[in-house]
């Protein structure tokens, strides 16, 4: 067993992910990397500044530009997007993906998303009709049928008929998405956008020990029962436990304790010598920038990035972070967008921001420090100025306007951002 302090363990969970020291790809073959890295990219839809996709993209690639994603996943078919979890997936998974397909289709409770198969089942005609509609069409989307020709449902995922059976044959694996409009899926038949080789399952223990290494791999240092309730709808419980205990026989895991944390953690057995070398205060080459690193440039995260949603913040960086763009506007304790700030390998600050279209203008709604003395720190002036001026280029802005942050020196940086870095 591997045993680790907390400061090797987010060490390695940024550098894994590809958020630190810095940037390390640029271009289209960058953005791909970069995908691979963090082994999903989950998607949202909400567009405020931007999307926390091509947000998490941003702090992770050089020159990423929003929808970057949607080329190497549609336009390539690099990847692919799936899953109640709605993530980007690389497209050479698609064999052991499709076996998680199968099980929610066919499997039983409690080891599959029940809602799925009953989707199926209660509207079976409606399936049977977007099955032969996808033949004759090539492509099709939920907006391609009105509401008043259609049954209507009360479930969560759509209020018509052809939206859900739509979604059964995309989470069962008949149909994949062909692209987006305007974020919407736009469906085809999966054999009009997988290659042929990749349409075929993995055997069940195979795909069982690819899920689990993933969702590993995925949080960098993995607990047992996060693993377990992670996969719960796709790996039987009763098989959780073997996989990992013959995934540690063949030395593909290996068991870490992370001083402070609760019981054993788990990585990938690829992965411990880079632990080591983090533990000994040594860097690995492939993580070196391309240019400035987190200390000269401050970094945002996105709402949904790995590293800081869901707990991680707290757990990694004694960083209370909660995304609460759901929550009701009296209940904010920040904003309604708040971004994390990554100043070297600490998470210092959060900020709320809006995109005011109409005048193409960069808005920050408040700055929030976590420590009162870096409103007068010089060098986090100078790096956070850097992360605005690259933000600010990312988004395509004309104009910033800072005037909601307290801290002079603070705001002289924020407002002057959009000078700093050409476009």
């Amino acid at each position: 067993m591997l045993t680790i302090d907390l400061d090797v363990a987010r060490r390695f969970i940024l550098g894994k992910g590809g958020l630190w020291p810095g940037r390390r790809w640029r271009g289209a073959e960058g953005v791909a990397a970069a995908i691979r890295a963090m082994d999903y990219l989950q998607l949202d839809p909400l567009q405020i500044v931007a999307r926390s996709q091509d947000i998490q993209l941003h702090s992770r690639v050089l020159d990423a530009r929003p929808g970057a994603w949607e080329e190497v996943t549609y336009g390539q078919r690099r990847f692919f997007d799936w899953g109640g979890w709605l993530a980007v997936r690389p497209m050479d998974e698609l064999p052991h993906w499709r076996v998680a397909m199968r099980r929610e289709r066919d499997g039983d409770p409690p080891n599959v998303d029940t809602r799925i198969r009953a989707m199926g089942r209660e509207h079976a005609a409606a399936v049977a009709e977007m099955r032969a509609i996808l033949r004759e069409r090539g492509t099709v989307s939920n907006r391609d049928f009105a509401a008043s020709s259609r049954t209507r449902t009360q479930s969560y995922r759509g209020r018509k008929d052809s939206s859900l059976a739509l979604y059964y044959l995309w989470r069962t694996g008949e149909v994949m998405t062909h692209h987006r409009e305007n974020f919407e899926r736009v469906y085809a038949l999966t054999e009009a956008v997988a290659p042929p080789d990749l349409i075929r399952e993995s055997d069940d223990a195979t795909a069982d020990r690819f899920l689990v290494l993933k969702d590993i791999s995925f949080a960098g240092l993995s607990r047992m029962n996060r693993t377990a309730d992670s996969w719960q709808r796709v790996v039987p419980f009763s098989r959780t436990d073997q996989v990992i205990a013959a995934l540690l026989d063949s030395g593909d895991l290996v068991e870490v304790r992370v001083e402070g944390w609760k019981g054993t953690s788990f990585a990938l057995g690829e992965d411990a010598e880079t632990l080591l070398d983090l533990a000994a205060g040594r860097m690995p080459p492939a993580w070196t920038p391309l240019e400035a690193d987190t200390t000269a440039e401050a970094v945002f995260l996105a709402p949904l990035d790995p590293v800081s949603a869901r707990g991680r913040a707290k757990q990694l960086f004694g960083f209370d972070y909660i995304w609460e763009v759901y929550k009701p506007a009296d209940k904010r304790k920040h904003g309604y967008y708040t971004l994390p700030v990554l100043w070297g390998e600490r998470l210092v600050a959060r900020f709320d921001s809006k995109l005011d279209r109409t005048t193409n203008t960069f808005v920050v709604l408040g700055l929030w420090l976590e420590d009162a003395a870096l409103g007068e720190n010089a060098a986090f002036a100078e790096a956070l100025g850097r992360g605005f001026a690259r933000f600010v280029a990312f988004l395509g802005a004309e104009h910033v306007d800072a005037g909601a942050i307290d801290e002079p020196l603070l705001r002289r940086a924020a407002q002057g951002s959009s000078r700093s870095i050409s476009r």
